[in-house]
């Protein structure tokens, strides 16, 4: 499933376990990152501790699609999540359909 940015292109949104970081993807570049950890002891908590998108993209809907993306691909993987993350917590709180998914540190 991909999002668009506001002026139409693709937004795909993938796990780079090798950086752990779920990367934003427009145009075949790297454009953003949710970066996570696997909470010690806890390999079925994911810690989302920052969120970032590349400056001169921000305000096309390139983060909202990243966080939804993220928080998503961790629920397929049967993990919950611990968001310190400011934005992914926000994105969380105002998306009731991730309340079960989001666990507190």
């Amino acid at each position: 499933m991909a999002d668009s940015t506001r002026d139409g292109r693709t937004i795909d949104v993938a796990d780079n376990p090798g950086q752990s970081r779920f990367e934003a993807i427009v145009d075949g570049a790297v454009v953003g990152k949710a970066v996570y950890r696997v909470k010690a002891g806890h390999g079925d908590t994911v810690v989302l501790t920052h969120t970032e998108v590349d400056p001169g993209l921000r305000g096309q809907g390139i983060g909202q699609a990243l966080a939804g993306r993220a928080l998503d691909l961790v629920r397929a993987s049967g993990r919950q999540v611990v968001a310190q993350c400011p934005f992914i917590a926000s994105y969380a709180a105002q998306h009731p359909q991730y309340a079960d998914l989001v666990v507190p540190s």
